[in-house]
């Protein structure tokens, strides 16, 4: 089995479950941004998932007939945000703002992989303290301790 098989197989195992099956690859195709489904809210910590009125915006006519889209209109209906498995957690102790690093010129892809060349996302960017050090060091970016994590009370 070559390294590409085991690394595919990897990934495709522990890509969580999702309610609804989608497809990066499908929507960027079609000429959706990061940003148009994922809004970055006040204060700009977290990235966030798009209403389902939004998506119904076209699955009111695209592919209406299909199961997973059906589900999708139910939760539309009903005013329910559709319950994403999220993929990325950051420990509660670091202080993250996709806001700053998106202002400071980090492209989606630079922590997540290509998330666009995806129809099942799992987690293959290296959000690891050390991988973070290594971006911060090679964009001059403050590796004091105190930049990223909370003053823990002594």
């Amino acid at each position: 089995m070559s390294s590409v098989t085991i690394l595919l197989l990897y990934f495709l195992a522990v890509a969580p479950q999702q309610p609804i099956p989608y497809s990066h690859k499908t929507h960027i195709a079609l000429g959706l941004k990061c940003t148009n489904c994922h809004k970055n809210a006040d204060p700009g910590e977290m990235m966030g998932f798009p209403a389902t009125s939004y998506c119904m915006g076209c699955h009111e006519s695209v592919k209406k007939d299909s199961p997973a889209i059906q589900k999708l209109a139910s939760f539309a209906r009903d005013n329910k945000p559709v319950p994403w498995v999220r993929v990325y957690q950051i420990p509660s102790f670091v202080d993250f703002s996709h806001r700053a690093h998106l202002t400071a010129g980090a492209k989606c892809d630079n922590c997540h992989g290509p998330v666009a060349e995806r129809d099942v996302i799992a987690k293959e960017g290296n959000t690891s303290m050390g991988a973070c050090m290594d971006c911060h060091r090679e964009h001059k970016a403050s590796i004091d301790c105190k930049f990223c994590h909370d003053q823990i009370a002594q």
